[in-house]
């Protein structure tokens, strides 16, 4: 619960910071490329220890079963992915720079032309249309590993939806878990659409993706601690005689 908020809030504010991305038509993983970069590296990195954290608690929940291992691995690899794109940048055409970067800005490292080219007045690589698009081996990288990573979350939070709706202490949760994943599959199909069609709004689709994903994390972690016990309170102290002691 506190990985997702964590993750939510640092997004927020990298969204305020130069070189001011906007939400609606640049991928989140945007925010990995520019002056505040890293910080959204170790966000994706947080975003992967949190997914493994909520495995382990529903691995540890119940009696095993094939919904609730399968479930698991998938939404399991959903979060390493996330670890993943740390550490492969997607790419930026440096001609495409966003909203408030100043004309000529080049914000990806990989796409901007070198300094003798820049003093012939040479441009970086050709701008391209907002969407889905890659022209470097770790551009291409980011690419298929966030996909494999939307696909594998979506999967394991349907599998783990049905497991819940076995277990009769989080049918509740379950209920609050389905609506997530219908979020999860409309903005995965929205995000489909857009990078076909109506690229303008690839960013919206992947947010409402992310959001699904992300509020079925944090609706089943809250339930699954809804079955913690109580904390036990203090042990009341016994006399050698074996009576209790008044308390003080």
């Amino acid at each position: 619960m506190v990985g997702v908020g964590a993750y939510v809030g640092v997004d927020a504010v990298l969204q305020r910071l130069p070189p001011h991305y906007s939400l609606v038509r640049d991928a989140e993983s945007n925010l990995a490329v520019g002056p505040f970069g890293w910080i959204m590296n170790l966000n994706f990195v947080g975003r992967a220890a949190s997914t493994l954290c909520l495995v382990r608690a529903v691995l540890g929940t119940g009696p095993a079963s094939p919904l609730r291992t399968t479930g698991a691995a998938l939404l399991g690899l959903g979060g390493a992915c996330s670890g993943i794109l740390a550490f492969f940048p997607t790419d930026i055409p440096g001609g495409d720079a966003p909203a408030g970067a100043g004309a000529g800005t080049c914000v990806n490292a990989g796409n901007c032309p070198s300094a003798p080219d820049r003093a012939a007045g040479a441009p970086g690589r050709a701008a391209a249309a907002p969407g889905l698009s890659a022209t470097t081996w770790a551009g291409s990288v980011h690419l298929a590993v966030a996909g494999v990573g939307f696909l594998a979350a979506f999967a394991g939070i349907l599998v783990l939806t049905a497991w819940l709706r076995t277990c009769p202490r989080l049918r509740r949760t379950s209920a609050l878990a389905a609506g997530f994943c219908a979020l999860t599959a409309a903005g995965l199909g929205a995000l489909g659409l857009s990078g076909r069609y109506v690229p303008a709004y690839l960013g919206l689709a992947e947010r409402i993706a992310l959001a699904g994903i992300l509020g079925w994390a944090f609706s089943v972690s809250a339930g699954l601690r809804s079955l913690q016990p109580p904390p036990a309170g203090p042990a009341t102290p016994v006399s050698s005689g074996g009576g209790r002691l008044p308390a003080r």
